[in-house]
């Protein structure tokens, strides 16, 4: 199982110690209010953790289900499954691909960690903690040689624009850095690499449904010949 510490930095530049580690069955309450934090109106309500999908994810792929703590207290996580996705251009849903957060289709023998959901607390954003999380996450794939990471990043400002540009439009501008998105930047910090944007990835009004998948390649893997 995973643990890590570390020290991050606050807005002050003074260090605070963080763990970063796989989360259990005690920590459910906390994890379900990370997410209503994290993701407040309009983002569904209904799309926030259950008791159900939780506990699928500490038994079917332990591994995956990762949080952070800082004086004790959880303040943010992400989770994330395996899938065997040969084409990453393949479309699909976040209800598809992630069995609507209840993990059922994890497959161990896939060659794909796909991230099911990342959250941190708005009060410990200046942390930096997704950025530790995602690590978290390509050290998995390479500790279980997979071939790649992947995900889709909701483009939360593309509501401010959908008026004036079509979806690829405000995506290709973000990686250009013409247009500053609050997901698709942090990804693009952290590392993942643009692949395609989907339609009705998500019911989300400020995306407007859609998402950019994002992938990080694993540097180490070699393809196995049959």
């Amino acid at each position: 199982m995973y643990r890590k510490t570390c020290y991050v930095f606050d807005g002050n530049n003074r260090p605070v110690r963080a763990v970063i580690r796989n989360y259990r069955r005690e920590d459910f309450a906390e994890l379900i209010d990370v997410q209503r934090e994290s993701f407040p109106p309009p983002f569904p309500s209904e799309l926030w953790w259950n008791e159900e999908q939780l506990t699928n994810h500490v038994t079917r792929f332990p591994e995956g289900a990762v949080c952070v703590e800082i004086d004790g207290r959880i303040v943010g996580s992400i989770t994330g499954l395996v899938v065997d996705l040969p084409d990453p251009q393949q479309a699909h849903t976040w209800a598809e691909i992630t069995d609507e957060g209840y993990i059922r289709n994890h497959d161990p023998q896939g060659d794909t960690l796909y991230i099911v959901d990342i959250c941190i607390r708005p009060s410990h954003r200046q942390y930096r903690l997704g950025k530790l999380l995602m690590q978290a996450m390509y050290e998995l794939v390479v500790h279980k040689g997979l071939s790649r990471l992947l995900g889709g990043g909701r483009m939360s400002g593309y509501h401010r624009v959908a008026d004036e540009m079509t979806a690829e439009q405000y995506a290709d501008a973000v990686v250009r850095g013409e247009l500053y998105d609050p997901v698709i930047t942090f990804l693009l910090k952290c590392g993942r690499t643009p692949v395609r944007v989907v339609p009705g990835y998500l019911d989300d009004e400020e995306s407007r449904d859609h998402a950019l998948l994002m992938e990080w390649q694993n540097p180490f893997w070699k393809k196995t010949l049959a």
